[in-house]
Formats: structure tokens, sequence, C-alpha cells
């Protein structure tokens, strides 16, 4: 028997097919791809910030413009309170702003992976167990409870990313949830418990592959989220005062009376960052969605 005909090389081959027919689909979709390409041009340009920038230009003792500068030859996009480069912060801004989204992301599906996972699975009194502390966190406001966290703990990245994925998860655990239902009323799934399977072997070979199209697709609908509480937080002033986020950008612009005195070029570039990012993100979902989800494609077509 060769390498193809064993069941886990056919399993494979089908899977490497299903990717390639859904990143077709994906390409497909024009909106999806250009916010995918942007998005990868953005990482790539915060990855590499450090070897292409120098770093020392946010500190404000080695600024070298003056106090609320207007944009120029030598400062695009002007300079803040104390002459910085505002184009130079905004980019640095992006390493923390998409640290965050992506950490907090991440930290936010997997909690609520699990748990829509084991409520839907095990049943009975673990899933009204876990229902009931989805329910509690659904309707706490998840800002309050988020600047609430980030109050008590100490002031970092590490803190905003945990109180933001620990506020965000309850959304993706009810659409995990529903869909880990959903495959667990197929028949080959009654199949694998006759013939012996566990729950391990259940969820790691029939429930997690099933699952993993949709929470993929959720994670970039969260991630742009994360990115927009992150910069709440920061405005809100709770958060490290010491980074340079676009969060943070807004929130020193405003109480050094950027507003008051006309310095648009503080304002404009950390919130059209923030707006044109978590547009990307959006579009990537909705087209992942669209892919992924049958009832979608036809609507869609």
């Amino acid at each position: 028997m060769t390498t193809a005909e064993k069941p886990s090389g056919i399993v494979w081959r089908r899977r490497r097919e299903a990717a390639a027919k859904h990143w077709h689909e994906f390409a497909m979709n024009k909106a999806g791809l250009s916010g995918l390409i942007f998005l990868g041009v953005i990482t790539l340009l915060a990855v590499l910030l450090p070897v292409i920038s120098d770093e020392s230009g946010l500190d404000v003792t080695k600024a070298t413009g003056g106090s609320l500068e207007g944009p120029s030859g030598e400062f695009w996009l002007g300079t803040d309170i104390d002459g910085r480069s505002v184009l130079l912060m905004t980019f640095w801004g992006a390493r923390v702003s998409l640290l965050v989204g992506f950490s907090a992301a991440f930290l936010s599906v997997f909690i609520g992976a699990v748990i829509g996972i084991a409520a839907a699975h095990f049943g009975g009194w673990v899933s009204g167990l876990l229902l009931r502390f989805t329910d509690f966190f659904l309707v706490l406001p998840s800002l309050v409870l988020a600047v609430a966290l980030a109050a008590v703990l100490d002031q970092g990245t590490m803190t905003v990313i945990v109180a933001i994925g620990v506020t965000a998860w309850p959304s993706t655990a009810r659409l995990v949830r529903a869909q880990t239902l959903t495959i667990e009323s197929r028949p080959y799934i009654e199949r694998s418990k006759a013939l012996g399977g566990g729950h391990l072997h259940i969820i790691g070979k029939h429930v997690l592959p099933g699952v993993m199209p949709l929470v993929l697709a959720n994670t970039t609908l969260v991630v742009g989220n994360a990115v927009i509480a992150d910069a709440t937080l920061a405005f809100l002033g709770v958060g490290n005062a010491n980074t340079v986020s676009w969060g943070a950008m807004l929130e020193v612009a405003l109480n050094n009376g950027a507003i008051s005195k006309g310095a648009w070029w503080n304002l404009l570039p950390p919130g059209i960052a923030i707006v044109v990012v978590v547009l990307a993100f959006t579009l990537v979902g909705r087209a992942l969605e669209t892919v992924l989800n049958p009832r979608l494609k036809g609507r869609h077509s």
C-alpha cells in the first residue's frame, strides 16, 4: 500500500485540496484579498521597523522638531507637542497596536473555543455551568470590565492583552458551541462513539477540524475589535504610558489641546490608521466567512 493510499494520507490530501479550493475562492473576493495584502504589508513593516527606523526618535529628550510643527519636508506629518515626528510615532504605534490586537484576539478565541467545545461536547451539568459562566460575562459591559482589570493590575502591554482577552471571549464561545453541536449531531460521530472513540479522539479528530475554519474566520474579526479596545483603553489613560500606540497618541493629543490649536496632523494619522486596519480585518473576516460558510456562498454568488 502506497503512502497516498493510506487513510491518513487520503485525509491530508483531501485537506490540502480543500485548502487550495478555499484559497482560490478567497482570492476571487477582491475586497478580502485587498485587506489581506494591506495587513500583510503593515505587519511586515511593523516587524522590520527596528531595522529600517530609529526608535530613539520616540524619546522626548532626543526630539529634533518644534512643538506642534505642521507637515513639512522634514516632518511629513508634522510633530507632536514634544517635537517628535508624528509619522514615526504612527509607524511605531502599529507595533504595539497590532501586538495587542493579535495577542488579545488569540487569547480570547482560545478561551471561547475551549469553553464552547466543552459545553457542547460534554453537555449535562458541565454545559449548564459553562453557559451560566458565559452569560455572566455577556451581560457585563466588556469595556468597563476591561478598564477595571487594567486599573487593578500592573500597567503594561501584557495587562492590556489580558484585560481584553478575558472579557471578549463569550461571543466566540457561543459561536463555537453552536458549530460543535451541529458537528456532533452527524452520524459519523455516533459511529465513532460506538467503536469506542473517547472524548479526546472525537474532539481532536472530528470536532476540531470542523470548528477550526469558523474559528479562523472569527479570529480576524476579533483582532479588529481588539485593536479598537486597545485604542479605547489607551485613550482613557489605562495602559502603559511609556509605550507609543495609536490610542495613546490620541490621548496625548487631546490632553495637550491639539484640537483647540488646530493641529489636525496630531489626530488624523492615528485615527485613520485605526479605521483602516480595522476595516482591513473586517474585509478579510467577511471574505473568510463567505468562503467557509456554505450558507453565505449562495447569498453572495
